[in-house]
């Protein structure tokens, strides 16, 4: 096993100091979906649960949760987002919402852990929205699709779908 770079010689937890890499871009993509009864789906679909726009609300809890990811993860860097996107697909065979989150920055670390954690927040709003219709929702399926850029350089996914 490689050397864990978030602890040090003693094994206690410390903050990865990137000060010595480069500034370049990066980007991730992450992915999620939640399930729910088709009743659910159309509630959502139609705009017909009281709570109000799910999407709408559920789109802004996840640019919000990306921005605030470093107060949420532990020794995570706080970095510039320079842009972060939510998009949703309704999916009838799960029958479900899929969601998919980018992050963007020019920094000295990735946005890996921006990117999952909008996509987290923007499932659990969907959940928290629709709950009084429906408790027995699943959250499903959040990984990371790829990731661009750093000293590591470009990673995808096996099988992730593309852009």
């Amino acid at each position: 096993m490689a050397d864990l770079t978030h602890t040090n010689e003693s094994g206690h937890a410390r903050m990865v100091d990137v000060s010595a890499k480069a500034e370049s871009v990066r980007t991730a993509l992450a992915r999620g979906a939640i399930r729910m009864s088709p009743a659910t789906l159309d509630a959502i679909r139609t705009n017909q649960l009281r709570k109000g726009d799910v999407l709408a609300v559920a789109r802004i809890a996840g640019i919000m949760a990306a921005k605030k990811t470093p107060e949420l993860i532990p020794l995570c860097h706080p970095v510039s987002l320079t842009d972060v996107g939510i998009e949703f697909a309704f999916d009838d065979s799960l029958p479900g919402i899929r969601v998919r989150a980018h992050a963007r920055t020019v920094d000295r670390t990735g946005v890996e852990m921006e990117a999952l954690t909008a996509v987290s927040c923007t499932l659990l709003t969907i959940y928290d929205m629709a709950k009084s219709a429906d408790r027995g929702m699943v959250i499903t399926e959040v990984a990371l699709v790829e990731k661009r850029g750093g000293k590591s350089g470009d990673w995808s996914a096996a099988g992730a779908e593309p852009d």
